[in-house]
């Protein structure tokens, strides 16, 4: 492909081109993403800090592998460890935080925060054959669980955010006068239906290892490979840098599962070269943002929600990462068609050739993957434990990442960036650490939630009420519950969301009288939840890429939402036709299903879009968008409308496109 000249590509005003930089990104970080606003450590101080997160992240790999002791024993004993740590690096406040400092108040706060979860763990056999009455109403265990619970609530305004303590501060009022003091604070605190339920045990079995492993692998330098490897794909094609964001963030989304996260990272990299291209600033941060968020539904690690499903539905992780791939592949197939169709429209050009990296230099690093395919393979064989793939997948890691110094000192490369040292081990597993905590903490506020529902029979008023408002029919059902989620993951992390909703919403829409797979309501509310992060008022993602573009943060989170139009349809589709979920389907099901979805996405895209061959006119997007919708309803007589309605519109602006189209403005 030509390189373009200066003359082919629209007129961008020089303000347009304008990028973060490092510092910019790192206040994105800390703006939009909590798990960045931690206390600044140097010199000793840092190393003590650093060994107690290694040392944390070591205990739980020991730990998740070998111990089979108590439940209570362990998960008090890791909520106590996560309440130190946490406070550790967590300030009171956002903003400037000073050097090595830690407040009088933060020590109390720490200390006396995780005392009740350790007195908690060493007391579990005593405190468990102790009777409830007895034990519900004695001041000292009141108390403490008082001041544990409280100090995890502090912990989440810290590094989760307010908006999840709002749910559960009017959970639990709700509670109180429902159920007797003393009753309630010891379901929840002393027993596995609370702060120690579903949640904080797969964290601690599951996910913290996963985390661990996912940290690991980015210090092998994968992140680069991956967007190197996107480049070489499609970097040259028509607008090739928002083709080579969609590609990278779903590859890097496989590994982090954090949708700011993942924008920040890949989107310092791909915005500045969309913005260069052509693309006008609202987009590209949208497309970063709408890519980065789809790194959650993207398999093996899914945002650490997947393991939760699989506690939740029972059904095997191995199976709910295979179901999750067409969804995913649909989803970023819908983005990249939106973006492919917006360079043509305004005729931008790639990436020369000649500036882009050769696959045959990139085909030598593909050593780079084993681990993650090592992990896919025990995972999906069932040949090992989740936790002990992810163990051996961590070791199999630093050998690569050892293969990899040898790499480089063979070839004698200069840029020795992604090489593997002590210090980077060291590194990876106090990033580990840092990472569980943001996650345990969520785990733990949506077990009081779900605590707080099982306490009070909640649950059934829900039922009654979606049951009630939706008279039965599944599509209005779906659409309430859609609401709900979007609302409730407005600042909410994912896994929070997807425990609450698994809780309460999941459970309505699996009853017989809505009649929803059980795999298919959860993934449902898995999806809805994850779109909370682009969908306005409160897109965290779209506004961490806005942030990097220099773009206006509303309108990037409208432009998100529509590139991840999506994320918005496909869960109706699976729902309606769970086929597309592997539910008692055949290969050709899968496939005519697949088919369709997509060319119904197609449709959405390019009617929402405006463009084909030419701009199209008000009439075609209306027939576009309602094409694209009957195609995803289940049923061949939806199907062929679909096509009709599609394909007479393509025809059409086949035969009318202008015979030189010029780039628009």
């Amino acid at each position: 492909m030509n390189s373009p000249k200066k003359d082919d590509l629209p007129s961008i005003p020089p303000e347009a081109l304008e990028t973060g930089s490092a510092a910019d990104v790192e206040a994105v970080m800390k703006k939009y993403d909590r798990e960045s606003n931690v206390r600044v450590w140097e010199g000793v101080p840092k190393i003590i800090v650093q060994a107690v997160m290694a040392l944390f992240s070591l205990y739980c790999i020991y730990i998740t592998l070998f111990d089979n002791g108590m439940p209570e024993f362990r998960l008090a004993m890791f909520l106590g460890l996560i309440v130190v740590i946490g406070y550790l690096n967590y300030p009171m406040r956002k903003g400037h935080v000073k050097v090595n400092s830690l407040p009088i108040y933060d020590i109390l706060l720490m200390v006396v925060g995780s005392a009740p979860f350790f007195y908690f763990a060493f007391n579990a056999k005593l405190i468990k054959t102790t009777s409830t009455v007895a034990a519900s109403k004695d001041p000292l265990m009141l108390t403490l669980a008082i001041v544990g619970a409280l100090a995890v609530m502090e912990l989440c305004r810290r590094s989760v955010g307010i908006p999840i303590l709002c749910v559960v501060g009017v959970l639990l009022v709700y509670t109180f006068t429902q159920v007797r003091f003393g009753k309630v604070i010891y379901d929840l605190f002393y027993t596995t239906s609370g702060i120690i339920g579903t949640p904080v045990r797969v964290c601690q079995t599951y996910i913290v290892v996963f985390i661990i492993f996912g940290a690991f692998l980015e210090r092998t330098g994968i992140s680069n490979f991956f967007i190197n490897l996107a480049n070489c794909v499609a970097g040259s094609s028509a607008g090739g840098p928002a083709k080579v964001a969609v590609i990278s963030s779903a590859l890097c989304g496989m590994v982090s599962g954090s949708s700011v996260g993942n924008t920040v990272t890949t989107g310092s990299v791909t915005i500045p070269m969309m913005k260069k291209t052509g693309y006008k600033p609202e987009f590209a941060g949208a497309v970063e943002a709408a890519a980065s968020t789809g790194g959650q539904i993207m398999p093996p690690i899914m945002g650490a929600a997947a393991f939760l499903m699989a506690e939740y539905t029972g059904i095997p992780y191995g199976r709910i990462a295979l179901i999750a791939i067409l969804p995913a592949v649909i989803y970023f197939l819908g983005i990249y068609i939106a973006v492919h169709l917006e360079a043509k429209k305004l005729g931008l050009k790639g990436i020369p050739r000649e500036e882009l990296p050769k696959f045959r230099a990139l085909l030598p690093k593909i050593y780079l993957l084993i681990p993650l395919v090592l992990l896919v393979y025990m995972v999906s064989t069932g040949t090992r434990t989740m936790q002990f793939s992810a163990a051996v997948a961590i070791a199999v890691t630093i050998a690569v990442g050892l293969i990899n110094n040898i790499f480089n000192a063979v070839t004698k490369r200069e840029d020795k960036s992604d090489n593997i040292t002590p210090m980077k081990i060291w590194e990876a597993l106090e990033a580990g650490a840092r990472g569980t905590i943001t996650v345990a903490v969520a785990c733990a506020i949506a077990g009081l939630v779900a605590g707080c529902i099982t306490v009070t029979g909640l649950a059934s008023t829900l039922l009654h009420a979606i049951v009630s408002a939706s008279a039965g029919i599944p599509i209005i059902a779906l659409f309430l519950t859609m609401l709900c989620c979007i609302v409730l993951g407005m600042g909410v992390p994912t896994t929070a969301t997807y425990c609450i909703m698994a809780a309460t919403c999941a459970p309505i829409l699996t009853n017989p009288e809505i009649g929803i797979e059980i795999i298919a309501a959860h993934f449902f509310v898995f999806y809805f939840g994850i779109v909370a992060d682009i969908t306005p008022p409160v897109a965290l993602a779209a506004y961490a890429g806005s942030a990097i573009a220099k773009s206006p943060p509303m309108k990037t989170a409208l432009q998100a939402t529509r590139l991840a139009i999506g994320a918005f349809i496909v869960p109706y589709i699976f729902c309606l036709n769970p086929q597309m979920l592997l539910v008692n389907a055949q290969w050709y099901d899968v496939i005519l299903i697949s088919l369709t979805a997509l060319l119904g996405i197609f449709g959405v895209a390019a009617g929402l879009g405006g463009y084909i061959f030419r701009t199209t006119h008000w009439w075609e997007r209306v027939i576009l968008i309602a094409g694209g919708l009957t195609l995803m309803i289940p049923g061949v007589a939806t199907d062929i409308i679909g096509v009709v309605l599609l394909g007479g519109v393509c025809l059409l602006q086949y035969f009318t496109r202008p015979a030189h189209p010029a780039p628009q403005t």
